[in-house]
């Protein structure tokens, strides 16, 4: 595995810098620190007496790291209730990262829910970089929907898609994509949200032969590839180090992809339809 330089395998603890509540269940953490990290990787935070966790890096610019995080259980519930100022402890950061080629002209970042934080990241370096981003965000609701006025302010082509229609067009965010992929010619696509979103990208994009890299996530425990937690069926690949991002050719090799994940306690979990 290529290892980032600078990683760190011990937690450090660093106070918040800031908080900002980018929806209705999201908010991003700021931490005043320099770390290497690339757009797809995640690092862990730690908070004493309570667990380790793993995110995803949002922001990574000028001495800042970002990281946007949904309130979905115990630990980001505790993590909610913190102020600036209080400390946790952040160690990474770890796995695989998406890439941009070279010669890339224009590509096409897919986001659902909280997925777009890190292809956020991604856009910002794709323009930097002279490419083309058409982004399409998509989200239940409005005020689920993430990073507009970012990427807006990025000048990416902007995309929204809701399941209700209360911003953008009414529908799926693949529907958006696909839209986007009959229009256009992209060099490249990336993708990150809920898995079976993230298996119809993988099945449009192979159906038209363009390359795509998509983000895998899954039960982490230690983040270097030591505990075989985040294994998945198939390959037998842990994704905190052959992972998160994979192509999407090897994300479709992979047996457990888009039909099930396994929890804390190694039970298969079902998604919707399976």
């Amino acid at each position: 595995m290529e290892r980032p330089l600078g990683t760190i395998e011990q937690p450090r603890s660093l106070p918040i810098k800031k908080i900002v509540q980018e929806n209705a269940n999201v908010r991003t953490f700021y931490f005043a620190t320099e770390m290497k990290a690339k757009p797809g990787q995640f690092v862990i935070m730690w908070i004493p007496r309570v667990d380790e966790k793993p995110f995803s890096v949002s922001v990574n610019e000028k001495g800042t790291l970002g990281l946007s995080i949904a309130d979905v259980g115990r630990f980001t519930h505790k993590l909610f209730t913190l102020k600036v100022g209080d400390y946790v402890g952040i160690r990474g950061p770890y796995g695989s990262w998406f890439k941009l080629e070279p010669r890339a002209k224009r590509i096409l970042l897919v986001g659902g829910g909280y997925g777009v934080a890190p292809l956020a990241y991604l856009a910002e370096q794709a323009k930097h970089a002279g490419i083309a981003v058409d982004f399409c965000i998509g989200a239940r609701t409005k005020d689920l929907l993430m990073f507009e006025k970012r990427l807006r302010d990025l000048k990416a082509t902007l995309h929204v898609a809701t399941d209700d229609g209360s911003a953008g067009q009414r529908g799926f965010v693949t529907e958006a994509a696909n839209a986007c992929m009959e229009k256009n010619t992209y060099d490249s696509v990336y993708v990150c949200g809920p898995e079976m979103m993230e298996k119809k990208l993988v099945e449009l994009c192979a159906g038209r032969t363009i390359p795509c890299q998509v983000s895998i996530e899954r039960y982490m425990k230690c983040g270097f590839g030591i505990c075989g937690q985040c294994c998945v069926d198939g390959s037998g690949a842990r994704m905190c180090t052959e992972g998160p991002v994979v192509t999407g050719e090897y994300a479709s090799k992979q047996t457990e992809f888009g039909s099930y994940h396994r929890t804390g306690s190694g039970m298969k979990q079902y998604y919707h339809g399976h």
